[in-house]
This record gives structure tokens, C-alpha cells and sequence, in this order.
């Protein structure tokens, strides 16, 4: 089976490339192949592929700067995966597409269930609904797969900023009353290969969630990340009142992910075998 992976050197990109199964052939297309602010080149990429499937890795991620960069959030989550999805209905390619449970309001303590309605707050929720909206709308066989607070080894994420600021200080502030599935861009990667699969071999697609259990506060996660690390760093619980932020996060991030097992027999991961594989990578333990 041959991939083809937009995302170039994001983490879950990264992950893909670094498990391929058995048989299993990637397609790596970077930026400067496929540069998701210009949709023309999206499509015209797209297009002429030659895969038997494709995941979208590719995003906007820069959840505050989004405020500011709302057209741009809105091209490269939004337009281009139009883009992308009506090439591939064309080619006849099925596509995975990496959402967030940002498109939802984020309130509440229930997990939200893939079909609950959508009601993002800040513009990068918007501009990945919009995607979401563009890929069911020009799309043909697909997946959403939404996830949550994605960590690993490379790039920018929660669990290296824990590291670096617990090494520094002795004392930090976390928001205690968000609350979400920490996710292993690793257990992402093979989420997306597993659905790969199943939609080439002629499973229905659809919309389903995918994050890391137990679910957990940042504060709590940031304290799992100090005594794995074997760090000393105590944590300063706070309220999301107390560290504004321009946009606002969710207090619930919570997803439902039964629909996933039940349709193709993936289970959430457990985000502390996840979290002790980083801390192995990054030479920590």
C-alpha cells in the first residue's frame, strides 16, 4: 500500500514516517511541494498522485496567533483541504484528515460524542471546522479523525515546555480546569495507518475521535511529566481565569472515542506509556 502524507515536518508527519508497517510505502509532500496557503497548488498536487491513500497531516496550529492570522488559519485548514478533498474524490483516493476537538464549544464535562453539535470559539477552531465542512462537502471516501493535546519528541508541544521550564524553575503555574486526553503523536500515526487500511479495503468512513486516556487536567499532566522526568518542579494549580490567553481554550477536550474501536478495532491509547517513550527518545530517563 502506498501513502501519500501532507504535513512535511509536523509531528504527526514526523511519526509517520518513522512507523511504516510492513508493506507499507510513504509519500512525503513538504511545503515546498504543496504549500497549503496556496489551494491551487494543493489541488494541483493532489491530482496528479498516485496512492492508494492520502493523510492529511498538514495544519495551521498556532492556536493564538490564529486570532491575528485568521484569513491565513482559514486557507491552510479550510480552503486548501477543499482543495485537496475534491482532487482526491477525482482521483478517486481515500483521504484521512486530522481535526481537533477545537471546532467544539469546549463546555461541559461530558466527552463529546463525533455527532454532538459544533460551536468552535476561537478561529483556529473555525478555520478546522471549516475544513471539516470542506472535506464532507467535496470529499468522497474519508475520515476525520479528531485528536487532542498532541505530544512527542519533535517540534513544539506541552511536554517539552513542561521539560525545559521545569529544569529552570523550582515553581509553575498550571490551568487546572481544562481537561483533556493528552495524545502520543506516535499512537496518531498508527491510528491513521490502521484507518488507511480499512478504507482501501472498502470500510465505511466517516467522523470519529482519537485521543490519549485517562483523561487529565494540564496541571496534572504537567505533574505526571515532573515525576516521570524526575523533576522536583511543584505545580501552581490555577484557573483558566488567571492566565488569559487571545484565544480561548476549551475547559472540555474531552472525546468520545468508542466509535473508532467499534468500526476498526483502535483503542485509545494510554498517554503515560506514550509520555515514558518521549522521555526515553529525549534521553530524560
Amino acid at each position: 500500500m502506498k501513502i501519500a502524507v501532507f504535513g512535511g515536518s509536523g509531528q504527526v508527519a514526523t511519526e509517520l514516517a518513522r512507523r511504516m508497517p510492513d508493506g507499507v510505502t510513504l509519500e512525503r509532500i513538504g511545503r515546498d511541494r504543496a504549500d497549503f496557503a496556496r489551494p491551487k497548488e494543493v489541488y494541483d498536487v493532489t491530482r496528479a498522485l498516485d496512492v492508494d491513500a492520502i493523510v492529511n497531516a498538514a495544519a495551521y496550529t498556532a492556536v493564538d496567533k490564529a486570532e491575528e492570522e485568521g484569513l491565513l488559519a482559514t486557507t491552510i485548514n479550510g480552503t486548501s483541504v477543499g482543495s485537496l478533498a475534491k482532487a482526491s474524490a477525482e482521483i478517486g483516493t481515500p483521504v484521512v484528515h486530522i481535526s481537533t476537538d477545537y471546532v467544539f464549544s469546549g463546555e461541559g464535562d461530558r466527552p463529546w460524542k463525533p455527532d454532538d453539535p459544533l460551536a468552535p470559539k476561537g478561529l483556529y477552531g473555525k478555520s478546522k471546522l471549516i475544513g471539516e465542512k470542506e472535506l464532507v462537502k467535496f470529499g468522497d471516501t474519508y475520515v476525520v479523525l479528531r485528536t487532542s493535546w498532541v505530544f512527542s519528541a519533535h517540534g513544539s508541544n506541552f511536554v517539552k515546555t513542561m521539560l525545559r521550564l521545569g529544569s529552570e524553575r523550582d515553581v509553575l503555574r498550571i490551568v487546572d480546569d481544562q481537561v483533556g486526553g493528552p495524545t502520543p503523536a506516535a499512537a496518531i500515526a498508527d491510528a491513521c495507518y490502521g484507518v488507511a487500511a480499512a478504507l482501501v479495503g472498502g470500510a465505511p468512513g466517516g467522523v470519529h475521535h482519537f485521543a490519549g486516556a485517562p483523561d487529565i487536567s494540564w496541571a496534572g499532566f504537567a505533574s505526571e511529566i515532573f515525576t516521570a522526568a524526575g523533576l522536583a518542579t511543584q505545580v501552581d494549580r490555577i484557573g483558566s481565569s488567571d492566565y488569559p490567553t487571545p484565544a480561548e481554550r476549551p475547559k472540555n477536550s474531552r472525546l468520545d472515542c468508542r466509535s473508532l474501536g467499534e468500526t476498526y478495532g483502535i483503542a485509545r491509547p494510554d498517554w503515560r506509556v506514550g509520555l515514558n517513550d518521549v522521555l526515553k527518545e529525549l534521553g530524560v530517563t
